[in-house]
């Protein structure tokens, strides 16, 4: 069994005629959502030191009918143009720097964060359309999503960040699909992909897990243009016996047949479907945070009625959710105590609470003493559901209250987000650094992308779309109605 090359195989048929409505709906919205999610996670500490380490590449200007000619790719929210690798890297640092990019429960991580931004900046390259890199998303979604399929739940509970290890494979099958790589150079791109692949999860709750996506982005298209050169690889590289399967899951817990199954038939993205974060923060908290809001809203919880509050989640979600003394903004991001603590108190859980000291608040810190996070007895290690939370909470009074999420809102379509969610969530990540007219335009241009003939000229509103800034270089604040601020406006 040669896995590279039957994968190899498959991207390369796949076409345009091959894709429902359905999955052109959904990657159009998985596109919209990292793109937002991208430019809002510019301003994160983590991406502005990425951004420092890479070289300024040739500016380039606005063309005639909204293209760009010249060279390099965009730094999404810097307004400056590098090479497309350092793009990939600085672009796929940001896209997860908020951890609010999408997820995948086949994945067992974030899809679209380890694809999209080397598949943009190499569009950029290329002048590929709109149509072009949605199918060449999709069938790097279809390939990290396939060999999920077999390595899986294994590869996630040993420690390995699948963003970052099977992403890697993602981003290097979307690239070879967008170059029009044959089989065997796109089974090539996908077997150096396998010595390039890394991320483990003792990094969660740090700088490193984003960086694990900018760098599997940046690595997944260096392969693919590799391979288009001429570079080599092994042919066996998955199934050798010092190969991924053996190195990365070990004998005996890993499927080599899985992955060819069901190939694009549904799309991945269609089943189980593509998750769409409501909350900044690690998607496996997110069913207690629903659970949390429908209590608050029904029995009107605040901090003076409510005594304690005990979480119950998957084994597989609190093993890195359990953090009652988060010690920074990242580690809070992982706490399933602070965000709790959050959705109680004010009914939301946004991106504010996570910068600065905003974990460290007096009041949210005595709010997390009563809340204890434990794992649900009913839980099964083996089923595919795994993204539910039961929360109880006793009040003063000794009244107690409790509430059952089987999966958050957003995580796939058969729990879809409410109709304009998406958009308004958006406009709230776009909006904080780039002009609502450029959010606007930016919006409508995704949402038609397959009519869009040249990608640049979504890079082109995002380059071209940011509000004048000050003497030293800082965007404005100004608040929005949704009380969203620049982090970095502090003029």
């Amino acid at each position: 069994m040669n896995i590279a090359l039957n994968l190899g195989k498959k991207i390369v048929a796949l076409d345009h005629a091959a894709i429902p409505r359905e999955a052109l709906h959904w990657a159009k919205q998985g596109i919209l959502d990292t793109v937002g999610v991208t430019i809002a996670g510019a301003e994160a500490a983590c991406t502005q030191m990425v951004a420092q380490m890479v070289t300024v590449g040739e500016a380039a200007a606005p063309a005639p009918g909204g293209g760009l000619q010249g060279g390099g790719a965009l730094l999404f929210g810097f307004g400056r143009r590098v090479s497309a690798l350092d793009a990939a890297l600085v672009n796929g640092t940001a896209a997860h720097a908020l951890d609010f990019d999408d997820c995948s429960n086949t994945l067992g991580g974030h899809p679209s964060a380890p694809i999209l931004p080397g598949l943009i900046a190499l569009g950029e390259t290329r002048g590929a359309s709109g149509r072009d890199v949605i199918l060449a998303y999709l069938a790097g979604f279809e390939t990290e999503t396939a060999i999920a399929k077999g390595v899986n739940f294994h590869h996630y509970e040993k420690g390995w960040h699948p963003t970052g290890t099977l992403g890697t494979f993602g981003a290097a099958a979307a690239a070879a699909k967008l170059i029009d790589l044959d089989a065997e150079r796109t089974a090539t791109a996908l077997a150096l992909a396998v010595s390039l692949a890394s991320g483990v999860k003792a990094n969660f709750g740090s700088m490193a897990k984003p960086l694990h996506v900018g760098h599997c982005a940046r690595n997944g298209l260096m392969a693919a243009l590799l391979s288009e050169q001429g570079f080599t690889a092994r042919p066996d590289a998955f199934e050798h016996r010092q190969g991924f399967f053996e190195v990365y899951n070990g004998a005996g817990t890993y499927d080599p047949e899985r992955i060819g199954e069901g190939w694009a038939d549904p799309f991945d993205i269609l089943d189980p479907g593509l998750a769409i974060k409501l909350f900044p923060c690690c998607a496996s908290t997110h069913p207690a945070i629903d659970a949390m809001l429908k209590l608050r809203l029904e029995n009107d919880l605040n901090a003076e009625n409510v005594a304690h509050v005990v979480s119950w989640t998957h084994p597989r979600r609190l093993a890195h959710t359990n953090r009652p003394d988060p010690k920074e903004p990242l580690d809070a991001k992982f706490s399933v105590q602070y965000v709790l603590a959050r959705a109680l108190l004010e009914g939301r859980v946004g991106i504010e609470h996570f910068e600065g000291g905003a974990f460290n608040d007096p009041d949210v810190r005595r709010v997390m003493e009563r809340i204890v996070a434990e794992p649900h007895p009913k839980a099964i290690m083996e089923d595919t559901k795994h993204f539910f939370a039961e929360v109880t909470v006793t009040m003063t009074g000794g009244r107690t209250v409790s509430a059952w999420v089987d999966q958050p809102v957003g995580r796939g379509p058969e729990s879809p987000l409410p109709p304009g969610v998406l958009a308004v969530k958006f406009k709230n990540c776009a909006g904080r650094v780039l002009t609502s007219e450029a959010v606007g335009e930016l919006l409508s241009l995704i949402e038609d992308l397959d009519a869009v003939s040249d990608i640049r000229q979504m890079t082109a509103i995002i380059g071209t779309g940011r509000p004048k800034v000050c003497a030293r270089g800082h965007f404005p604040v100004e608040p929005g109605q949704d009380g969203y601020y620049s982090r970095i406006g502090n003029c």
